[in-house]
């Protein structure tokens, strides 16, 4: 057996392993998307603010089992984007959280 590559060979495996790091590198430069953020309060009045405030609204629940998507309150906007709610007033992200928190029935 002649374990000896070629020239050829060695070249060819070189750009083989050249091209799949390319795409590898690729691949990893994908950015990743956004987290959603419905913090922005700036078209509500002061007393909107402090009502959403008073209710401890967060943009990311730290309730295990209870975030606004799963609230009756809640009133879904299109996919990936901010809803609202009966409640509290301003943009309102699913995943978020406040004390006026009411499961919804089945």
């Amino acid at each position: 057996m002649d374990d000896k590559l070629s020239r050829r060979d060695v070249l060819q495996r070189g750009a083989a392993f050249g091209a799949l790091a390319l795409v590898g590198t690729a691949a990893c430069g994908k950015e990743q998307p956004k987290a959603l953020s419905c913090a922005d309060t700036t078209s509500l009045s002061s007393a909107d603010v402090q009502v959403r405030t008073s209710l401890g609204y967060m943009d990311i629940s730290n309730q295990p089992g209870k975030s606004c998507s799963g609230c009756q309150q809640f009133i879904p906007g299109p996919p990936n984007a901010c809803g609202t709610c009966k409640v509290v007033k301003g943009p309102i992200n699913p995943q978020g959280y406040c004390k006026s928190f009411v499961a919804k029935t089945a």
